[in-house]
């Protein structure tokens, strides 16, 4: 009798278990948990917890589209079955998004908090012309229209170097308005291209204080209006220009002791 009952206790333990693995294995255990879940938020929006309102904040260029694809919630829709951290993981890989802040607003209000990148210039290369960031990051190549006032950089390797060169830019608000492309020449330095046609050859070493020497000059002799083909900065305390007619003449600056 013993034996026969412990022989009757082992069966109904091995098919427990089966049964058990079977649950797991079937994948019943996740779809009841995932089935409980649904519920919860079912009964809490019931309670008043679901979506009413979607609030963004922050969006100028991001697709609106894309973001409401991400979200994809509809208004009724049970606000906890919202989550939060996978949605701010989804949109900050949109090109234009640097920083996304997600959050549930209880009991109805989802809200999507986003910093966007900033457009400083066109960057042309192999025949594209996209739209960059003073971190060098691709924001688009669609709408260029949108940004044809930027100032257009060429170069394989300009987009690293945006951002030093738009500081030394913004240091001289005289010069800034005039410049209309910027070519990076061999990684090293660049070559300004002006509005009216001319070019202006900034040194590789202390291109800052070659512009503030070029603003100097603007100040005095209003040199980025003449009928200029080509205005050389590479030479350290002079500035060099060629006339578009060939003629070349030469203007010693210095600026040292005034500046």
């Amino acid at each position: 009798m013993l034996a026969r009952r412990f022989g009757v206790a082992c069966g109904v333990l091995v098919f427990t278990l089966w049964l058990g693995a079977w649950f797991f294995l079937s994948g019943a255990a996740e779809r009841s948990v995932v089935w409980t879940q649904h519920k919860i938020y079912d009964m809490a929006a019931g309670a008043g917890f679901y979506v009413d309102e979607i609030l963004v904040e922050g969006r100028i260029h991001a697709d609106a589209d894309v973001i409401r694809a991400i979200v994809n919630l509809d208004k009724g829709d049970p606000i906890f079955a919202f989550d939060p951290a996978r949605t701010k993981q989804m949109i900050e890989k949109i090109s234009w998004v640097r920083d996304a802040h997600i959050e549930r607003r209880l009991p109805r209000t989802i809200y999507v908090g986003l910093l966007e990148r900033e457009p400083v210039a066109l960057w042309q290369h192999q025949q594209r012309i996209r739209v960059i960031d003073p971190d060098g990051v691709v924001l688009t190549d669609k709408g260029l229209e949108r940004f044809a006032d930027l100032i257009i950089l060429t170069g394989a390797e300009a987009p690293q170097h945006a951002r030093a060169l738009f500081a030394l830019l913004t240091a001289e608000p005289d010069i800034l308005p005039h410049v209309e492309a910027a070519a990076m020449v061999g990684a090293r330095r660049w070559d300004l291209r002006m509005k009216n046609g001319v070019t202006v050859k900034l040194p590789a070493q202390d291109a800052g204080l070659a512009l503030r020497y070029l603003a100097r000059a603007q100040e005095s002799d209003d040199i980025l209006n003449k009928d200029l083909e080509m205005i050389d900065m590479r030479v350290p305390e002079r500035i060099t220009v060629r006339t578009r007619p060939g003629a070349v003449s030469e203007y010693k600056a210095s600026f040292v002791n005034d500046i």
